[in-house]
């Protein structure tokens, strides 16, 4: 199909940078709009990581219905905590469209969970790297274009606690639905490492409406979307 040879990857190892919009300072659920709208600009205009030639400072995000599969393979069963939070995005992001995959269902989005044992292999045959160290303990894998999402999958280790697994969930479903970038100034959010939620804090939920709002395009880039977002973030503020 013509359209993967546009694909982006949204995480690379080797020789890979992220395009980074300035953040002002820290953000919080109740923050004055721009607060929230440069925190939004940091997360979706940019990658955690790119490939040495790709370019992801622009609106990533899905146009089509979002049809996730679980692949659950750890010693606990995570299947209903997953697919739980996916309905809760289905239900509390508008415009979003978020179901779990029928029988015999092509799905758009998988989500492994595994044992931390597994993690390296799984992780690898995900990025399709046989000698890649996957990084962390959980990562999500996004090909993308400037016509949107095409299919993303993560990776979650379900062994390390629960608060890890909850918190692994919840950041990387979410940044395989766009938000794929850091932020390490927003101390109410899950896209901060250095953060302690395990949650999906209000911060976060109103970033995911402001990206859905159907006003912002997929390949849109900053200077056009700028100025659509004090309306956008007021309108996520208020739903």
């Amino acid at each position: 199909m013509k359209a993967c040879l546009l694909m982006r990857l949204s995480l690379l190892p080797a020789l890979a940078f992220a395009f980074l919009v300035p953040l002002a300072p820290s953000a919080s659920a109740n923050s004055p709009d721009s607060q929230i709208i440069t925190g939004f600009e940091r997360v979706a205009f940019g990658a955690e990581m790119t490939g040495r030639f790709s370019n992801a400072a622009y609106i990533k995000k899905y146009v089509k219905p979002v049809r996730f599969r679980i692949e659950q393979s750890s010693a606990i069963d995570r299947s209903s905590a997953v697919a739980a939070f996916i309905a809760r995005i289905n239900r509390e992001i508008p415009n979003l469209q978020a179901v779990i995959a029928r029988p015999g269902e092509r799905a758009n989005f998988i989500v492994h969970v595994v044992d931390e044992k597994d993690y390296q292999r799984v992780g690898r045959k995900v990025y399709r790297a046989p000698f890649m160290t996957v990084p962390g303990n959980c990562v999500v894998r996004a090909h993308f274009s400037r016509s949107g999402i095409e299919r993303s999958e993560a990776v979650i280790v379900s062994d390390r606690g629960e608060r890890l697994f909850e918190r692994c969930l919840i950041e990387e479903i979410l940044q395989g639905l766009g938000p794929l970038n850091e932020n390490p100034d927003a101390p109410q959010s899950v896209f901060n490492d250095n953060s302690r939620h395990s949650e999906l804090t209000d911060y976060d939920r109103r970033l995911m409406i402001m990206l859905y709002d159907t006003r912002l395009k997929p390949g849109m880039s900053l200077e056009k979307a700028r100025p659509l977002l004090p309306a956008i973030a007021r309108d996520a503020r208020n739903r």
